[in-house]
């Protein structure tokens, strides 16, 4: 890595390569350049988002290639757990600061103290207001990691870093696990960021604070002006254009098959034509050889211009293509998953959870009702699922499920590592015939080979299909689907494929998850919000907190 004076900040790489041990490669001569203002970096489950980021930020060294850096950067890596020991200025990094402001106020004013603190005498006041920000400000300076969540310790990460005033900041899904108030601080804090950033999300209402997108696919960048609506308008355009391309390449290549076939034709006539001629002898021998060889030479000038012809428009139709970007979705039209209307699914009285959590009243669900479980982080979500999943036993009342159901828990770890797609399918169906598992499976989008992978060499999107098709073509078929926080780490055609899936499926279903955009494109009749106790609310509530 090469850092550079950071008169203009940013960061950067040329002739990049970069492959993993096992000789997976990444990318190849890779040049891009993040300068000032907040740029998204998308792009599909594995295409090695995160790796760049890791290239950028001096966690990973290159294959090939050197990475430029001009300024000091901070980096904000995606599920980095943080030791629970540690107290909050520790992570912040001013404890050293702050003991050395300790010492000087109690009278000890050797020159290491002042050294130490430099020009930070305010520090602690600036890391008040940096946690204020962020929604952190009950969080006290000494308080230990062990004491505070998963999303305030996403926070304190970040909190870190703005502290700090790198001049190029990199975000690595830094929205995941956070409920909606934090989400809402963290994207105003993107917004507010005055250098360079670079944010790899999948999350759309985070993708609307930037100024430009940055798509990374097939190993090379891709630029959009504008915010993640104005990045959809153009490949929506791009797309149109390159759809309308296909079908004129393929209307050229059937004229030019149906032109060579034509040839062909013209070609066993005239050959017919000569073989009568040379049998009847009509002409001298040595006319008709020299009529012979100028047909047999025209005819293979004939067949080369034709086959030329039909070789360039196959290339002209492969070209338009590979310009098409693959959107397949995946099918639950599967009957057996149907859910009458009217009919009793879930029955949960008087609830208290393992957690402390409750649910005055209980609540019940019918026929093929779609509710969405919202709450902040903390308040039982997760505990409430696997209560009604029969994971975990209530400390009192009682959850009775009358159709057959199947979770899908956060960590996506039903799957044997080393099995294959479709082994593990068959283990959730264990009657049901290889043809059958297979025909199910393609729905999913694993096909031939695809469904013969062992799941440990899946992407995350794939992991993610495998493991939703091995719960729903599952034995009994599943009338009641559980849900939790299922968009974490799928990017946004995974994403998009999830909501065409359950768009399609006829069950009940409970879903926890604060992203709203994707609730709601699943069509949400009911929204139960838990925070302490468990009640209705609304939508417009919802994307109000």
């Amino acid at each position: 890595m090469s850092s550079s004076p950071h008169h203009h900040p940013g960061v950067g790489c040329v002739e990049l390569s970069f492959e993993w041990p096992d000789g997976d490669r990444l990318f190849t001569n890779l040049q891009v350049s993040f300068g000032p203002g907040r740029t998204g970096l998308i792009g599909l489950n594995g295409s090695g988002k995160s790796t760049l980021l890791k290239l950028l930020a001096g966690e990973l060294t290159p294959t090939g290639g050197v990475v430029r850096v001009s300024g000091a950067v901070g980096y904000l890596p995606q599920d980095v757990a943080l030791d629970t020991g540690l107290r909050v200025d520790e992570v912040l990094g001013i404890a050293g600061i702050r003991a050395a402001l300790r010492a000087v106020q109690a009278g000890d004013v050797r020159e290491q103290h002042f050294s130490t603190i430099g020009e930070a005498w305010d520090v602690e006041e600036r890391a008040s207001g940096v946690l204020d920000d962020l929604g952190l400000g009950h969080v006290g300076l000494d308080r230990t990691i062990g004491e505070v969540s998963g999303g305030e310790s996403v926070l304190l990460r970040l909190a870190a870093l703005l502290l700090a005033r790198p001049d190029v900041l990199l975000l690595d899904e830094p929205t995941n696990n956070l409920d909606r108030q934090a989400k809402r601080r963290l994207r105003a804090a993107v917004a507010a960021w005055p250098g360079v950033l670079v944010v790899v999300s999948h999350d759309r209402e985070l993708l609307t604070e930037v100024d430009r997108i940055a798509d990374l696919r097939d190993g090379g960048i891709s630029w959009y002006g504008g915010d993640l609506t104005a990045y959809e308008e153009a490949v929506a355009v791009e797309q149109e254009a390159a759809q309308r391309m296909v079908r004129v390449a393929g209307t050229d290549l059937r004229k030019q098959q149906r032109e060579l076939v034509d040839a062909h034709v013209k070609l066993a006539r005239r050959r017919r034509y000569g073989q009568k001629m040379w049998d009847t002898k009509r002409e001298p021998k040595v006319v008709m050889a020299q009529r012979k060889r100028a047909a047999q030479v025209s005819a293979g000038k004939h067949r080369i211009m034709h086959e030329a012809k039909l070789a360039e428009a196959e290339e002209r139709l492969a070209e338009a293509a590979e310009a098409v970007r693959e959107d397949d979705e995946i099918r639950i039209d599967l009957p057996r998953t149907a859910v009458p209307t009217g009919r009793t699914v879930l029955t949960a009285r008087e609830l208290r959870l393992c957690h402390g959590a409750q649910a005055p009243g209980g609540f019940d669900l019918h026929g093929p009702e779609r509710v969405a479980l919202v709450g902040p982080n903390g308040s039982g979500k997760t505990t409430l699922l696997r209560t009604l999943a029969g994971e975990l036993a209530p400390l009192s009342g009682e959850a009775v499920v009358h159709v057959p159901l199947r979770f899908l828990p956060q960590r996506l770890d039903l799957l044997a590592e080393e099995s294959s797609v479709v082994a593990n399918v068959a283990r959730f169906a264990p009657g049901s015939t290889n043809n059958r598992i297979r025909a199910g499976l393609a729905r999913f989008l694993f096909t031939g080979e695809r469904a013969d992978k062992p799941v440990a060499a899946l992407s995350g999107g794939e992991r993610f299909r495998a493991t939703l098709a091995a719960l729903l073509l599952a034995e009994p078929a599943p009338q009641l689907l559980l849900l939790d926080e299922p968009t974490n780490n799928l990017d946004m055609a995974s994403t998009r494929q999830l909501s065409t899936a359950l768009a399609s499926y006829p069950g009940a279903l409970v879903v926890a998850s604060h992203d709203v955009p994707f609730l709601e494109s699943i069509g949400i009749t009911r929204w139960l919000l838990l925070d302490g106790a468990l009640r209705e609310t609304t939508r417009e509530e919802v994307r109000a907190t």
